[in-house]
């Protein structure tokens, strides 16, 4: 006898959490506007507070099996377009060289719309090269939001800054090697599906 899989409600408190990510990004973008000590001081808040609910949202849904297709993509998607707002306005504010910023953005992008595509055929999760860039992306924005000099001297200033550089650095290769995996699975979910296909059409004949 098969048991019926209980159905996982889109409305639960991981869900709710990305939600409130997606809603603190325009706060973000809006904040970042302007590098004055307060201000950053704001963005810095906004943005640490923001990744925080990313950390919580994977938490209570592997916690308590509260994952779902909605939340994949769209824990996917308030990444990225928070990410993606940090590292353009760092580069309008002439923080962070624009050819870095160009090269996230394009694999963000491609990457999140090969999902989207893909999500017909199989929901493709976010895999280990994908979470370390994650997590190196926003330590580093972040401390290169921080007005370190506020706290700290010229010198600590400069190492955390230097840091933090550091960490986009370590991004930029994560970026780009987890994106080289997101394509490899991609080809062979479309070869699977393809054998799928076929193997179907010759068990009706």
């Amino acid at each position: 006898m098969r048991v019926k899989q209980q159905r996982i409600s889109n409305f639960n408190i991981a869900n709710v959490l990305t939600v409130i990510r997606l809603i603190l990004v325009p706060v973000f973008i809006v904040a970042f506007l302007s590098v004055t000590d307060e201000r950053l001081w704001l963005s810095w808040a906004v943005f640490a507070i923001a990744a925080i609910t990313d950390k919580l949202d994977g938490h209570y849904a592997r916690k308590y099996n509260l994952v779902t297709d909605f939340g994949k993509l769209a824990d996917s998607i308030a990444d990225k377009a928070l990410i993606i707002s940090g590292l353009v306005l760092l580069s309008w504010h002439g923080y962070l060289w624009w050819w870095m910023t160009i090269i996230f953005i394009v694999r963000e992008l491609g990457i999140t719309l090969m999902r989207m595509f893909m999500v017909t055929k199989k929901v493709m999760a976010a895999g280990i090269g994908g979470k370390i860039k994650m997590v190196a992306q926003s330590f580093g924005i972040a401390g290169l939001i921080l007005p370190w000099h506020t706290f700290l001297s010229a010198t600590l200033t400069e190492l955390f800054i230097g840091a933090s550089y550091a960490l986009i650095g370590i991004a930029l290769v994560f970026a780009i090697s987890s994106a080289v995996e997101y394509v490899i699975e991609a080809r062979k979910i479309n070869e699977e599906s393809s054998e799928n296909a076929v193997s179907t059409v010759v068990e009706s004949k």
